[in-house]
């Protein structure tokens, strides 16, 4: 090799060498951000990096264990899931609309009155015994709750005639409805009599007050099928106490006792939704 040959070699070979780490830096520099920067810089980076992935699994964590609690819940309580407010004050109805009175009063009605087709059906103290499978005592017993929204009419003895004291309690208990969808009239006889003049003078009461109800409701008889429940008891199947002669009634000025306060007839809404 020449003295000029290796002049020359000396003089390249250390301008490409720093060209060739100078490119290796700048290509390692764009490919790899931060990787040409202070090695000090590296611990800042990092623990941020730990920290962001820290709160994320936080917020993952916090996501399952709720969506484990809720599942948890179904599981006990499949029926405790929170319902709308309106639903809420339709489930709550009122104090009296227990499972017993419900029924009780769906047997009642769904035989005695609601009925679609064209004739009104009703019930007489057999068929209550039948349908509603419960004694005198507990089937008065379900109306007392009703004390505040029922009211009794009067009839003279013998007589089917709602005279107008009757009329006019009728019509202010009809119409303060309140959104409720059954209305009950049961009539009574009182102990006069045989049984069965009691149970046709009953059932003439109770037909007194579903004629009064078309006059004043403007519903035709098929409409009033619909929401009326008509019962007659006669004297056969719970009577009343004197204890009713507390509850709304008209004739208040008349003496009333067990005879008088069962020539009558009970009508009330109720509430319940069946």
């Amino acid at each position: 090799m020449s003295s000029r040959f290796k002049q020359l070699l000396h003089d390249v070979l250390p301008r490409n060498a720093d060209h060739a780490a100078s490119v290796r830096a700048g290509d390692t520099a764009e490919a790899y951000p931060g990787a040409g920067l202070p090695a000090r810089a590296w611990p800042t980076q990092a623990l941020a990096g730990v920290v962001v992935g820290a709160v994320m699994l936080i917020v993952v964590l916090v996501s399952v264990a709720s969506s484990v609690s809720a599942a948890k819940q179904r599981l006990v309580a499949p029926g405790s899931k929170e319902r709308p407010a309106v639903a809420m004050a339709q489930e709550s109805e009122v104090a009296y609309c227990t499972s017993d009175f419900k029924q009780v009063l769906e047997r009642v009605l769904h035989s005695c009155g609601l009925s679609n087709a064209a004739d009104r059906r009703g019930c007489k103290p057999s068929d209550i015994k039948t349908f509603a499978a419960i004694n005198d005592t507990d089937f008065n017993s379900l109306f007392h709750p009703l004390k505040e929204r029922g009211g009794v009419l009067m009839f003279d003895e013998g007589s089917d005639v709602l005279d107008e004291t009757g009329q006019k309690l009728l019509e202010e208990r009809w119409f303060e409805r309140q959104g409720a969808r059954y209305f009950f009239v049961v009539a009574r006889a009182s102990k006069t009599g045989t049984a069965s003049q009691n149970r046709a003078l009953s059932h003439r009461r109770a037909n007194s007050v579903m004629f009064y109800l078309q006059q004043v409701s403007g519903e035709s008889e098929e409409e009033l099928n619909q929401k009326v429940g008509l019962l007659w008891l006669g004297n056969e199947y719970a009577q009343l106490s004197v204890d009713y002669c507390e509850w709304p009634r008209s004739r208040l000025e008349a003496v009333c006792g067990e005879e008088p306060i069962n020539r009558s007839a009970f009508v009330s809404w109720v509430d319940c939704r069946l």
